[in-house]
This record gives C-alpha cells, structure tokens and sequence, in this order.
C-alpha cells in the first residue's frame, strides 16, 4: 500500500489548470496528467469508491506527486505532451512512433527534379504527403516516371551529362539534360504531375484529352499516342482509389480494442485521395473508456515533438469529449484549425469505414502472433491445471435469424494461430427453429463421427459457445461416439454479457471457473470463441441470403422464367402469389387450370 498522505497534499493543491507528475517509492515516474482544475482531477484519484481496477493498481504505487500550475489547459495540454514524450511513464499510453513520415518533393527551376524525401521540409521546392510508408511513396513515383518522366537524378549529375542515361532508355525520363525534350513541355509534364499529387484528377485528365485531340487534329500522330499512353495510365490509377472523385485533407483514426490489446489505425487523405494507413499498438494502463484512450492517443500523436502533417479535418469512429482544448493546442502549436468529427457522412463514412477495418485486421494480426499465443496456451495448461500445453483447440458456435437458416461453426486454433483451411461449416437441417442445442448436437456428430475411420483430427480442447446447456450435449455426443482425450470447456457469457466476465465449465457444469479480465488464458478462450462467432454469422448470413434471393417458384416443374416473371407481374409480388388460391393462378395467362393445381400444390404440400 502506498504511503502517500493524500488529505494533507489536497489540502494545499492549487485549483488552477496545470500538469500533476506521480511518482513511486524509487522515485520513477509512474503518470503524467493535465487538468483544468488540478484539485478536482487529483482528488478524483483518491475517492473510497468507484475506482477502475487499473486507477487503483496506481494509487497504491503513489509515493508523491509534483505539479507544475499553467497559464491554461491548452498550455497544460502541451507541456502534458512534452513530458510523456521525454520520461514515456508506465502508466501513460505509449505510441512508440519515433519515424517522420515520407513526402514526394518536387525542386524549383526550369527542370525540376522528382524524388523521394524525409525529414525537415527546408528545400526550395514543393511537398506531396505525408504518405504512411515508403511503399506508397515508391509505388507513386513509379507511377509519375512512367507517365510524365520526370528526372530524378541530383543537380550535379543532370548539370554534367553529355548523352542521356539508362532512365532515358527505358523511358522514365524525357532527358532534359541533354535536351531531348524543351523547357516547355517539361514544365507542362512537371504541372501534370502536381495535378495528380495534388488529388486534382478530373482537370488532369480533362487536359491529357484536349491536348490528344488537338495533336490527332494537328496530324501529331506520335505525340497523340504517348498522351493517349498517360490517359489510359492515369484512368487505371483512378479505377483503383477508394473513394474517387471527393476532395479533402483528412487523418482518419479508429481505435478496436479487445482482450488482450488496442489498436489504433491512421488513415492519410490528402486531395481526396486515400494515400495508406498505419498501424500503432499503444500500452493503455489507465484509461477509463475506449474514447478516453484515442483521445490520449490523438494528442499525443500530433502535440508530443514529431512535427506532423496537420490537414483541415481529423475524424474519429469514436465520440470524444472535451476537445476544444486539443483544437487550440493544434492550432496553437501549428498555427492551422483543424476540427474533430465523428458523424460524418458520404466519402468521409467511407474513410471511416476503411480506418475501421484497418483496424480491426491489424489488431486480429497482432493479437495472434506466435510468441502471445505460445504464452496464452501455456497460461491456459495452468489454468486448467493439464499436464501437457495443448496444441490444438477448436471452438463451436451456431447461428441464426430467429431459428432461420441455422449454420454450426468449426474453427480450430493451433500454436502457430487459427488453421482456416480445416474451418467447417455446417447446415443444420430438420430441427425445430431456434433449438441451439440439437443444433450443436447434430454439429458435434457430423463432426466427430469421422473419427471412427480415421478422418479428421482430435482436438486437446474442445471449446463450447454458450455455457452448461451445450456441455451436456457434448458430453452426451462424446459418449455415443466413444471418443477420449478431449477436454470439454464451455463458456459463457455470465450476467453482465461482457467480455472479460466469462464463467468457464470445464468437463462438467460443478467446476467452474472465474477469470480476471487480464488473464491470458482468458484471452486465448476468448480470441477463438470470437473467432467461431465470425465465422458461424458469416457463414449464417450467406445461407440465409442465398436462400431469400432465390424464389420458391424457381423448384416447380413447368415453370421457366417466362411463367414465373407472368405470375409476379400479375400478383405484384412472390408474397401475393403465394396466399393466391388455385383459381386465382389459373387467371394468370399461360397459366392452365392443370398447371394452377400443381403449382398451388407444390407451395402448398401440407394440403
């Protein structure tokens, strides 16, 4: 327990904004925080209730705690900024983003030179980015020496050339050096290229094409054909974009998090045009709400020293709180607005969505490397209380739409992470809509029945979604098929249906487990019982749509596409030709008195 006399340290705390540093009994420091009202945020540390277990893992640490009072929270925000920059505390959320970020610079002077840079921008000349790695810098420039050859050699090498080089050669350069090409159509290629980095793809296009059908006109068939060439280039690169045709300068954030981890996905828009993302994996020690953190993650990103690209909007998949002061340290830092949003609409929901996905891969990536998953399978064999790790897990889930179109799931889990190539689905048929028990039951047998001749493999654990109910039908299919050796563990979701309050039944529904939410043996149960439950929705939801696309009148004998188009047209919908009776089908042209009775029953067999 700590020692740290808070009564009498609030006693004299100012109540003015500032930024309060916490430190242990080795004197490290544990915590840097800002404050509008320094008084109020640090009491709220030591309140006798209502503590997230992480706040309380850090007031026990407490030893004392400095505080430097500001002018203003923007200034606290930023000196805030500063020192988790320099003293990176263990309880702060940690980016570990020390790279600047790529720019594509085009030189001044008659012949401009293209090229790839970092760092400080003091050259003469003008920047396109920042781009999220070298890759999407590359892949660009490779695009612009393609189509518009451009130099790319230093100003020394271009200044004493007599013949041209390889580049020239195999045209990625038009040689100015040598002058191969004049100062005007050089300047005119170097124009079209700031067009393209600037996102401007309608006006460039539009200008290729006047400038071909004036060269077609004018009998310059050479010259015609390469601007043909960079149209159809450039036409192929804007198929590709995401979202074309929006303008805009945006970073777009999400934030996904699960058991075990975070992760933070940025988004780059420039000129309407989605240039790549990367992806951080930040520590989160004391945030109380997922908000909190990307909020702690976006100030940090551009207040914390790396002097970034700030563009005109910043959009979040999360609402966050208390902006303003973020706003103004921006704006104070960098002399740009920049505003915040969260709601948005069109193209920029689209961004969103991307981010989102980012996201969400990159953390299923993350969480599933070998050296976490080595530890979350040892962390289980203890638990569980094994004398061997396991190497094989597979988990079960069912599916459906109010008992519509039930589909199983099968996913297995090794130590090297998921094996997708032995994931099964299957359909389950003739049960009463809605029963998951004999869904799971006829699941488990269509499964394990194999193993009788030697097909498939048996799993060390067999995971059950959904608690005692689906144990005592594993239990009762393991029986009737004499299998051995498997390890049953069911979960559930418990009161609260949230993750990290799951109760474990292993083998029987009397040994019962409870696990902290950090366990690591919780997150590998957690991680493929999440990972059975995508599988078994989507699997679910592309039977479920196959099976609505297609209509009942498609099975009956006689009835081609002609017939069937005739039968909806007259009743207006499948819905009204099926309540129809076997005189009203029989009104339909084409539609015998002979054809109505078979078709009525044939939609309808129980009459």
């Amino acid at each position: 327990m700590s020692s740290f006399d808070a009564k009498a340290f609030l006693k004299t705390l100012s109540t003015h904004p500032g930024v309060y540093r916490m430190y242990d009994e080795q004197d490290e420091l544990l915590y840097v925080g800002k404050a509008k009202n320094l008084k109020n945020r640090v009491s709220s540390y030591f309140r006798s209730s209502g503590l997230s277990m992480k706040t309380q893992a850090l007031v026990q640490q407490i030893a004392r705690i400095e505080f430097t009072v500001t002018a203003s929270e923007t200034e606290a925000l930023l000196l805030e900024q500063t020192q988790i920059k320099q003293y990176r505390p263990s309880f702060n959320i940690l980016m570990r983003d020390d790279k600047s970020y790529p720019y594509i610079f085009i030189s001044s002077g008659d012949y401009p030179l293209i090229e790839y840079t970092r760092g400080k921008k003091k050259r003469s000349g003008q920047f396109f980015g920042p781009y999220p790695n070298s890759g999407a810098v590359k892949e660009t420039l490779n695009l612009i020496h393609k189509v518009f050859r451009l130099r790319q050699c230093d100003d020394n090498f271009f200044n004493n050339r007599s013949r041209p080089c390889l580049q020239h050669q195999i045209e990625r350069c038009s040689a100015p050096c040598v002058d191969l090409i004049s100062l005007e159509d050089y300047q005119q290629d170097v124009a079209k290229a700031k067009l393209f980095l600037q996102g401007r793809s309608d006006d460039l296009l539009e200008q290729i094409q006047s400038q071909m059908d004036s060269a077609a006109a004018g009998l310059e068939f050479e010259l015609a054909a390469h601007l043909r060439d960079q149209l159809i280039q450039l036409r192929k690169v804007q198929e590709q974009q995401y979202v074309y045709g929006e303008q805009g300068d945006a970073d777009v954030f999400a934030l996904v998090s699960r058991p075990g981890g975070l992760a933070v996905s940025v988004l780059f828009v420039r000129a309407g045009r989605v240039l790549g993302s990367r992806h951080y994996f930040p520590s989160d020690q004391l945030s109380e709400s997922d908000s909190e953190t990307l909020l702690a993650f976006i100030s940090q990103y551009y207040l914390a020293g790396n002097h970034r690209e700030v563009p005109s909007e910043v959009i979040c998949n999360l609402q966050l709180q208390d902006t303003d002061s973020l706003v103004d340290a921006i704006h104070s830092l960098y002399c740009k607005k920049t505003q915040l949003s969260s709601n948005v609409r069109s193209h920029r929901a689209r961004w969103l969505q991307l981010a989102t996905t980012n996201a969400e891969q990159a953390l299923i990536s993350h969480l599933a490397r070998k050296g976490t998953l080595e530890g979350r399978f040892k962390a289980l064999r203890e638990t569980l209380g094994l004398n061997f790790t396991p190497e094989r897990l597979e988990c079960f889930d069912i599916s459906h739409s109010a008992g519509e179109s039930p589909v199983a799931s099968c996913v297995v889990l090794g130590r090297d992470g998921p094996i997708k190539s032995e994931y099964r689905k299957f359909n389950i048929e003739g049960i009463t809509p809605g029963d998951d028990y004999a869904a799971m039951k006829q699941a488990l047998t269509r499964r394990y029945k194999r193993l009788e001749s030697g097909e498939g493999k048996k799993p060390d654990i067999l995971v059950l979604d959904g608690g005692k109910g689906q144990l005592t039908q594993a239990q009762q299919v393991f029986a009737e098929l004499k299998v051995t050796g498997v390890t049953l563990l069911a979960v559930s979701k418990g009161a609260t249906r949230k993750q990290g309050f799951e109760t474990l039944y292993l083998e029987t529904s009397d040994q019962v487990f409870d696990l902290s939410g950090d366990s690591k043996a919780l997150h590998l149960i957690e991680q493929v019982r999440d990972e059975a439950h995508r599988f078994a929705v989507t699997s679910h939801r592309q039977r479920r749509d196959n099976s609505r696309k297609r209509s009942r009148f498609e099975s009956i004998p006689g009835i081609g596409p002609k017939r069937r188009q005739a039968i909806l047209r007259y009743f207006g919908g499948q819905r009204e030709a099926l309540n129809a009776s076997m005189q009203e089908l029989s009104k339909v042209p084409g539609i015998s008195a002979s054809l109505a009775e078979q078709i009525y029953y044939h939609l309808h067999p129980e009459q």
